[in-house]
């Protein structure tokens, strides 16, 4: 996806890092004011998709991109992560499947 800027390409580094699987990144920037991207991602239980948000908060205020909140990171089921431009979903691929947020948010065809 062109012109992702760097914070974002920083971020997709650090999920690749950590394993997360089947990482989907959705332009959303022209229907939402929220957010201009939503990051998806699964983990393969409960503490790989807590260790995967973790590890994205860790690394990317590091970098000097703190999060502006998160939610559900301690249960490990589906955990959000807002960066403002961006924001982060990680899943178990079962709640993933159920909630479908790639068919609710990706319009491109």
């Amino acid at each position: 996806m062109p012109n992702q800027p760097g914070s974002l390409q920083l971020l997709l580094s650090i999920l690749d890092e950590m394993q997360a699987i089947d990482i989907k990144t959705i332009d959303v920037s022209h229907q939402t004011t929220v957010t201009d991207y939503m990051i998806l991602c699964s983990g393969r239980s409960s503490r790989h998709v807590k260790s995967i948000a973790e590890a994205a908060m860790e690394k990317m205020k590091s970098n000097g991109f703190s999060a502006l909140g998160s939610h559900g990171v301690e249960t490990g089921d589906w955990a959000l992560v807002d960066f403002g431009d961006f924001v982060l979903h990680v899943m178990q691929p079962d709640s993933r499947a159920f909630y479908n947020l790639e068919g609710l948010w990706n319009h491109d065809g």
